[in-house]
């Protein structure tokens, strides 16, 4: 075991990310291992932990250090929906620092789980992926989104610092209607992922609806000590910026989205921060914005100073899948051509991986550009080439086809065939239809946990094979509804039965079952849900309220809407639609949008479901893919590991180890990075949907995960830490 370094005083010289005033010397980014300081372990997002202590022979004698419960009391009132954990705990120097299902900020002592503080804000919060520390000298504070609000507490005491902001308190919808006449104060704005901090500057992306109604998902820096907001950058341009002859004239005025809602990385040393973007609204039609529609679906290099642009790569051209960059980009150090090369890694939905040059974004592996099919629905304008990298190969299936038709049982192959021939789709990027596609692309190949990067460049990166069906249809709210009054099972159909299903059902899984939501929520409950939004389902703000009031009583299956006026207001005609901050109706909506799954409710897909791959980034090539994830149930019945959805990331060590939970088997496990041969597992008191993180205290190495939950599992509420026996 290398020599631990214990002293305090040395320890802040090297925490990677932790800005102790700007005329401090940037430090590497890859520091001691003590701390796990900053959202994916440090600014370059590596998730790679050089600790060694932890080894492939005695990983085997970890054992549970402490566990933390995190679940809060259930308030009179407040949603009683089951919600994740998916936050990856940062630790500084013996503090853990994390947050609980409804975003309550906690400390808690790193190597015993005892709780130190805990930050309650006044409004609930429904997901989020880590935090941020920031100190100059005794100023030490964590910064952390709840919904549209960003926090700044005093890391030691859990107050609020009374400077920063309003009490503490920064409004996350400043500088959207930058150059717009739009009132944002009802729209749903969050922050899912931490941003970065680069001297005294915040740079924070955003979660946005990317409906009709999606605010644009600009980015944003804020000053550390005040909140104060320092610059933009206009993910969709303005008139004379780069990328604004890429869409129709006037569009930043009404289209949304194109947001990066999955974290960021820093090159502290040059000043320059990395991100990945997602979509523009509306997904899966985009009539109202021809053209390719820049900074959509792009990988961005920005000076974290100002916000101007350095450099840009488009992955994907008018997206009509909804194909976002999920996950925190990484950067790494390879050997190309001989020479040593910095590099931004960018791993996506539909399983690709791009690496860049970090200095001028231009791809160090061929990509092609090859002809797509156009025949897109009536008013849309598919672009007619797409990016197709030649290497790494896709870590993920790009087409279903016959080859895939599950093979677990005749039943299976029975069914899936079925829907197979309705749907068969043969190009990835076949343009969304009323007949209907099979897609890939959504639920990953890559999730939002992220990827690891060892410092010989090998990357760990787990994926999902989802296929899911979309079928499109006209958007009858569209233009001018007059006065027609729609019922409460029409408003459902175009609104929700898209992801919940005309039975309400869902699917189990990412779409809940709401046929029996009277038994959950009460109305009141249910219209800030329809007006808020809650975990992954947008808002439905561009509905009237009159329609929102509709659809609850619906719900409920309530002849009319009790106690509320909704009968009165329906009485006289009004029109279905109200006036946006942001956004248009578009034409054609979706109709369906669900996974394929078997009878028996697994994947309509032939194995394996879930893999967990080491791709050398110095050559494009793989050293491994194993499952990721089991259905013990299967594996009874003789069937070969299938692997299962993963919603987590992996860490990697220099004791030569992956760490990765996520898994629907609710195990977090150990894999020898050299080979993918499982060596530890253990059962978690629920499913670890988060990332790992690796620490030290007092010379012992700790692994902590979140074991939160849901998704279709049974509901948790804890961290849970592990380290070797004393």
């Amino acid at each position: 075991m290398k020599f631990r370094l214990k002293s305090l005083a040395i320890l802040l010289a090297f925490v990677s990310g932790c800005q102790q005033s700007e005329s401090d010397k940037t430090v590497s980014r890859f520091d001691t291992g003590v701390n796990w300081p900053v959202y994916g372990g440090n600014n370059a997002g590596n998730r790679y932990s050089p600790l060694d202590q932890i080894t492939i022979e005695n990983v085997s004698q970890l054992e549970v250090a402490w566990m933390y419960k995190a679940r809060e009391p259930q308030e009179p009132g407040s949603s009683a929906r089951v919600r994740e954990i998916q936050c990856q705990p940062i630790v500084i120097d013996g503090v853990l620092y994390a947050t609980t299902p409804l975003l309550q900020l906690f400390a808690v002592n790193a190597a015993t789980g005892e709780e130190l503080w805990k930050f309650s804000p006044p409004e609930e919060g429904f997901r989020n992926r880590g935090v941020m520390y920031w100190e100059n000298g005794d100023d030490k504070r964590i910064l952390y989104t709840v919904e549209s609000n960003l926090y700044a507490v005093n890391a030691a005491t859990g107050k609020l610092i009374p400077g920063f902001g309003n009490d503490g308190v920064v409004d996350l919808r400043q500088g959207l209607s930058d150059g717009i006449d739009a009132d944002i104060t009802k729209t749903r704005v969050r922050a899912t992922s931490p941003g970065v901090i680069y001297k005294n500057t915040l740079v924070i992306g955003s979660a946005v609806s990317e409906a009709g109604d999606g605010a644009p998902g600009h980015v944003r820096a804020f000053n550390v000590v005040t909140g104060e907001l320092e610059w933009v950058f206009h993910t969709i341009p303005h008139p004379g910026e780069v990328g604004y002859e890429t869409w129709p004239e006037g569009a930043y005025k009404e289209v949304g989205g194109a947001n990066t809602w999955s974290g960021m990385i820093l090159d502290e040393r040059n000043g320059v921060v990395f991100f990945g973007t997602g979509s523009p609204a509306a997904d899966f039609y985009g009539g109202s914005r021809a053209g390719q529609n820049l900074f959509a679906n792009s990988i961005v290099a920005l000076n974290a100073s100002d916000g101007s642009l350095v450099w840009y790569y488009q992955t994907i051209s008018h997206d009509l899948w909804d194909r976002d960059h999920p996950l925190q980009p990484n950067l790494a150090t390879i050997e190309h051509n001989g020479q040593k090369l910095e590099v931004v890694v960018q791993a996506t939905k539909d399983g690709m991986v791009y690496v860049l040059n970090s200095k001028t974004g231009e791809s160090v592996f061929p990509v092609e550009e090859r002809t797509v099919p156009t025949n897109g629905l009536p008013g849309e304008s598919p672009w007619p080439t797409q990016k197709f990298p030649l290497k790494p190969a896709p870590f993920s299936r790009q087409v279903y086809t016959e080859d895939d038709i599950s093979d677990i049982s005749p039943e299976a192959e029975a069914y899936t065939r079925q829907i197979y021939k309705r749907y068969k789709t043969d190009n990835k990027f076949a343009p969304p239809s009323k007949e209907g596609t099979l897609l890939f692309g959504y639920s990953g190949g890559a999730e939002w946990g992220g990827n690891a990067i060892d410092p010989d460049g090998i990357l760990y990166q787990n994926a999902n094979d989802n296929p899911w069906i979309l079928e499109m249809t006209e958007n009858i709210q569209q233009g001018d509804a007059g006065d027609e009054v729609l019922s409460g099972e029409q408003l459902f159909s175009l609104n929700c039965a898209a992801c919940h299903g005309k039975d309400k059902k869902g699917n189990g899984t990412d779409f809940p079952d709401i046929s029996n939501v009277k038994n959950q929520y009460n109305s009141t409950q249910l219209l800030n849900i329809l007006g808020g939004g809650i975990g992954r389902m947008p808002s439905f703000q561009h509905l009237a309220e009159r329609d929102r009031k509709t659809i609850v009583s619906y719900l409920l299956e309530e002849t009319k809407t009790q106690g509320d006026g909704a009968a009165d207001e329906r009485s006289e005609p009004q029109p279905s639609l109200t006036q946006n901050a942001f956004g248009f109706q578009p034409a054609y909506v979706k109709k369906a949008w669900t996974k394929l799954f078997d009878e028996q409710g697994y994947p309509g897909i032939k194995p394996p479901w879930g893999t967990l791959n080491a791709i050398d980034l110095n050559t494009g090539d793989y050293l491994w893919t194993v499952p990721l994830g089991e259905f013990p149930e299967l594996t009874d019945k003789g069937i070969s590991i299938t692997g299962t959805e993963s919603y987590g990331g992996p860490v990697v060590t220099a004791g030569g180890l992956v760490f990765i939970a996520g898994t629907k088997d609710e195990r977090i496990r150990a894999f020898d990075k050299n080979t993918g041969k499982v060596v530890w597992e253990y059962q978690l008191p629920a499913a670890g949907f988060a990332t790992p993180a690796i620490y030290e205290v007092d010379g012992k190495q700790y692994v902590a995960i979140a074991a939160g939950g849901a998704r279709g599992q049974k509901a948790g509420d804890y961290y849970v830490a592990f380290k070797l026996p004393d």
